[in-house]
């Protein structure tokens, strides 16, 4: 793996940031040069999939001497790891893996990666950082409710976790009864798990008629799908603590590659001494300035097992310069993926856009569901959103349906009927929520 030469600054800077965090930009981009060197060099040598790709591309890794040039090289898709399945994908012996890790492979096959130790250390290394800047630190107690197993979530925050001291309850996932008592009888600092299901979670206290903003919750790290600062307000304001997003997926490493720095809170930081990102158009592939929104596109610095280059996450975002850590460059929160683009009418529209418009109601907790489906040749959007408790009196609040119809056509410019339905009717997610249900024909 490439080497590391940074130097620690010293002088404004807190004492708990590591090496990487105080470097200037240029000390960063020498690192990053360095680096992608490596990386390009390690993949064409020991994955048959990139030495095939680079070589029907005309470009070698000897061709990159600078930034501009790695787009020369063949952008990765999430079909070119599948079709490597399960090990083909990686670039040391199976023997030297210490683990694997696997998408939930909903549909066709999964996407399995793996790691060595060296890679276990720096997912540790950049998730215990993550935390630290989740507001994090040494001695805290942090409710993990990631799911464990074959994803990513659970195990990469816990070992991120550990390794700044922090003591882990390792809850995972669901019996959501079980989270908040052990909430209220451990009393952990922080708490890390998907945004909609800390609704879910919500809900729970007040069903117990249990005041949030009397737990110990101070720092919240919440990722695995894209949330909104509306929806930031409202776990804020219900439990009086800090709310910051999370960036990461299993093709990268897992969480940890990007961050919101608590005192900011004005986008994530990516870790840029182990991943490089781009943004690019989706539909020609050209790199785009960084401030101008497009799909992010990342590649990985320091990965021995399975190293990605160029990998396209589907993600929209942009890129902004640093802030609380000025040598790394942010990317915005993410607004949603381009493989889950709802085209209605010919309107591109993405489901935090109606979580949105929801929030910005008085009646609405969070939870909805979009249903579409086609009447003749004409699609259609139907919106089931919850209202709060203290707001549903049985008659189903028309007066305020018809109000977020008038509102997201306004903002959005679609016309969906919006059906405001009873507390705790629609389905929750245990991880991942479940929007879109798309019930149009195909073909």
């Amino acid at each position: 793996m490439a080497s590391t030469n940074l130097k620690s600054k010293g002088s404004g800077y807190s004492p708990e940031l590591d090496d990487a965090e105080r470097a200037s930009r240029d000390e960063l981009m020498a690192l990053q040069k360095q680096r992608l060197a490596w990386s390009l060099k390690h993949a064409y040598d020991n994955v048959a999939h990139y030495k095939k790709a680079f070589d029907s591309a005309g470009v070698h890794p000897s061709d990159f001497k600078d930034f501009s040039d790695l787009a020369k090289f063949p952008f990765t898709a999430k079909t070119d790891l599948r079709d490597n399945y399960p090990f083909n994908m990686f670039a040391v012996p199976r023997q030297q893996l210490v683990r694997v890790h696997a998408s939930s492979g909903t549909t066709g096959k999964p996407i399995v990666v793996g790691y060595t130790k060296a890679d276990i250390d720096v997912w540790s290394q950049v998730m215990a950082r993550s935390i630290r800047a989740a507001g994090g630190r040494t001695g805290m107690i942090i409710h993990n409710a990631y799911g464990y197993g074959l994803f990513t979530g659970g195990l990469g925050v816990h070992y991120g976790a550990e390794q700044l001291g922090c003591t882990v309850v390792p809850i995972s996932g669901g019996m959501t009864e079980r989270q908040v008592q052990l909430i209220n009888d451990f009393r952990p600092d922080i708490i890390t798990v998907t945004p909609s299901y800390m609704l879910a979670i919500l809900d729970e206290f007040k069903r117990r008629g249990l005041d949030p903003r009397k737990s110990s919750l101070k720092f919240g790290i919440f990722g695995a799908e894209p949330w909104t600062n509306a929806m930031r307000a409202e776990i804020e304001g219900a439990f009086d603590m800090d709310a910051t997003d999370i960036y990461g997926l299993s093709e990268v490493i897992g969480p940890g590659v990007a961050q919101e720095c608590v005192e900011a809170k004005d986008g994530l930081h990516v870790w840029e001494d182990h991943f490089y990102p781009e943004i690019i158009d989706p539909d020609t592939g050209a790199v785009l300035p960084d401030g101008q929104i497009g799909e992010l596109v990342f590649t990985s610095l320091t990965k021995e097992a399975f190293p990605v280059i160029r990998y396209r996450t589907r993600d929209l975002t942009r890129l902004l310069p640093g802030t609380a850590r000025p040598g790394m460059r942010r990317m915005e929160k993410v607004t949603g993926r381009s493989d889950d683009m709802i085209i209605l009418r010919g309107v591109n529209v993405f489901p935090t856009q109606i979580e949105e418009a929801l929030l910005a109601t008085d009646w609405c907790g969070g939870h909805f569901i979009i249903e579409l489906s086609r009447e003749g040749r004409m699609d259609e959007m139907a919106i089931h959103a919850e209202a709060r408790p203290e707001r549903w009196d049985g008659s189903g609040l028309a007066e305020h349906a018809e109000k977020a119809v008038a509102f997201i056509k306004n903002t959005i410019g679609i016309t969906a009927a919006v059906k405001i339905v009873a507390p705790e009717t629609l389905e929750r997610s245990l991880g991942k929520a479940k929007r879109v249900y798309d019930k149009r024909p195909k073909g």
